[in-house]
Parts: structure tokens; sequence; C-alpha cells
């Protein structure tokens, strides 16, 4: 049984730790790293062992999954780079490339980066995945396992997708909130109660989403279904149309892509160097 190092425990990182368990991983076979003592004695509580710093148990570990802030990253890396040879390094912060931190952690190659996303936290995520050649095949699948413990997962061929998934899945989720928010409000505003305003917004994008995900046909077949001629749905979308929503919100996922990229230069700065 592989044993693996989370260093940090996030959000992201509680949501595959609790959905390996849930899978059948033993806690034992689990380490974190963690400077908060909370953080700590809820760990503690699933009999998953915690340290305020690398420790023995970081250094046998076969995997290390880096989940600290991408500003923390490189002092992190810098901090590892003793223990880790040999151990498949999986990195889930924003916006850090690996070429960086390959650098950090003295040349090591066996690094697999990914984007998770919040609804991981009930199990519902996507996470997309990129590898360097340095790792194996069976590195891969090791990996996917991790990620795939908090929902579903996508392989990118080049590491400069992963801005482009941080845009669309990682981002997303806030950009389905501001819809649901949008909606609630339009109702608020046409008169309905709140308590209905606020179910019925939730309930159409849930239900829209699972019909979608159950679907074989594409979203758009699904759109001109329920897009009657003449009838509110089509002068809801001659709205959108007119105002040319669609090309706004490719703007915003291509800002978000951008800035994605920014980071990756930013944060992969030595002190003292460009």
């Amino acid at each position: 049984m592989s044993r693996i190092a989370f260093i940090g425990v996030g959000n992201m990182a509680s949501a595959l730790i609790g959905g390996m368990i849930a899978r059948g991983t033993k806690p034992a076979a689990i380490s974190v790293v963690e400077v908060v003592p909370a953080a700590r004695r809820r760990l503690a509580r699933r009999r998953v062992y915690a340290s305020a710093a690398p420790d023995a148990r970081t250094a046998k570990a076969d995997i290390l999954v880096l989940a600290v802030k991408p500003q923390d990253m490189r002092a992190a890396a810098t901090t590892l780079a003793a223990v880790a040879a040999g151990k498949l390094i999986i990195s889930v912060a924003a916006g850090i490339r690996l070429a960086d931190l390959s650098r950090w952690l003295g040349g090591h190659r066996r690094l697999v980066r990914c984007m998770p996303n919040t609804p991981a936290l009930i199990g519902a995520g996507i996470s997309g995945l990129y590898a360097v050649k340095g790792a194996s095949a069976a590195d891969k699948r090791c990996a996917e396992r991790i990620l795939a413990a908090a929902g579903k997962v996508v392989w990118v061929p080049d590491e400069a997708l992963i801005d482009p998934v941080t845009a669309v899945s990682g981002s997303g989720p806030a950009y389905v909130f501001w819809f649901i928010e949008q909606l609630e409000a339009s109702a608020l505003a046409l008169g309905l109660a709140p308590t209905a305003a606020r179910l019925l917004a939730l309930e159409t994008v849930l239900g829209a989403a699972k019909l979608a995900a159950g679907s074989k046909d594409a979203p758009a077949t699904l759109r001109e279904r329920v897009t009657s001629k003449g009838g509110t749905t089509a002068a809801a979308l001659k709205v959108f149309a007119d105002e040319d929503l669609a090309a706004r919100l490719r703007r915003a996922v291509e800002a978000a892509s951008r800035r994605g990229a920014e980071m990756g230069v930013a944060f992969g700065k030595d002190s003292g160097k460009d």
C-alpha cells in the first residue's frame, strides 16, 4: 500500500483525504504536514497522522501531494528537496509550473500537476491533470486514483492547457454561483417570495445540469428542445444574443486563463531573479 503525505490541508486536500478514506484507503497510509493546530486536531479525529513540519513519516512517503498556497510553494518545495528522491509528487497549486517546481526540488522529474475544483468537497468535483515525461504510466494511474476520490478526472496533453482548465472548471463554480445569484435576484424582482426565488433558481440549475449530464445529446440540442418559436424561452435567449452574452462569457473565461499563466510567471520567480 502506497504511503501518501499531504503538505498542507486546505479544502482540496481535505476533500481528497476524505474521499480516499471513503473509498477504502487506510488512514494509517496517510500523513499530513499542516501548521494550523485546529486542522491537525480534525485530522486526528479521523485517525490521520499530522505534524507541524516534515518529519520521518514525510520522508518515508511514496507520494507527496503539495497542497499549499501558490505563494508558499517555493518555500515548501525547497524544504522537501532533500526527501523528494524516488517519490511521485503531485501539485494541486494554481499557477505553479512544473518546470519551476522541478527546479525547486533539485531537478525532480516524477511530477503531476492537477487542478481540482470546489465541488470536490461533496465528491462531485472534476480535476484536470498533466504529467511530465518523467512520470511513468504507473505514476499517472496513481495520481488519477487520488484525484478520482473527489470526482472525475480529465488528462490534458500540454501543461499550458492547465490554465484553460483552471479558467473553465477551477473557477467555473463561481460562474455558476453567480448565475444562480442573478436568477434568484430576477425572481425576486418579478415578485416571487425569497424562499421560492432561491428554491426555483437552485433547483433549475441543478436539474438542468443533471439532465445534461445524463443525456447523450449536446447542450445546444437540449436548449433547442425547450425553445419554442415565439415562446418565453426564445424571448429570453434573444436578449442574451442581442447583448452578445456568449462573447462576454468567452472573454471572462479567457481573462481567467490569462491570469493563471500570469500567476505561473509571478510565482515561478526565484528571489532576486527574473
